[in-house]
């Protein structure tokens, strides 16, 4: 019986689930934000953010267990030398959505931008606010 075995499975299997969440974590790791689905976009909190918590403390067993999570060792290390002591004082809550106003062309799915809240964006405007 599949009682209490509901779980938002994402267009596939556990093993193209969880490749799937590893190679959106590397991305944001890589690029700072993302572009995906809005339920993807939902699913990658649970998976990323225990990995940023346990790298605030890199032991040589947190970081081996990070490893094995990620598969990228290099993405380990950023991790735990850049993000995650940033991340000290925050009790959590590590990445934001932001729904996008648009839906995808083919599919009309609803996108988000993931990012890291170590990802700082620089707005310049360059619009000229004279009207005379």
């Amino acid at each position: 019986m599949r009682h209490g075995k509901t779980r938002s499975r994402l267009g596939g299997k556990a093993d193209h689930r969880v490749a799937m969440l590893r190679n959106l974590s590397l991305g944001l790791v890589e690029h700072g934000r993302i572009k995906t689905t809005l339920p993807r976009a939902k699913k990658l909190r649970p998976f990323l953010e225990p990995i940023v918590t346990r790298l605030k403390d890199p032991t040589v067993a947190n970081l081996r267990v990070a490893v094995a999570t990620l598969n990228n060792r290099d993405a380990v290390m950023v991790i735990a030398q850049k993000i995650a002591p940033v991340m000290k004082n925050r009790p959590g809550g590590y990445l934001r959505i932001l729904k996008l106003s648009g839906h995808r062309a083919g599919d009309a799915a609803d996108m988000a931008e993931r990012t890291g809240l170590h990802y700082r964006t620089v707005t310049l405007c360059t619009a000229d606010l004279s009207f005379t």
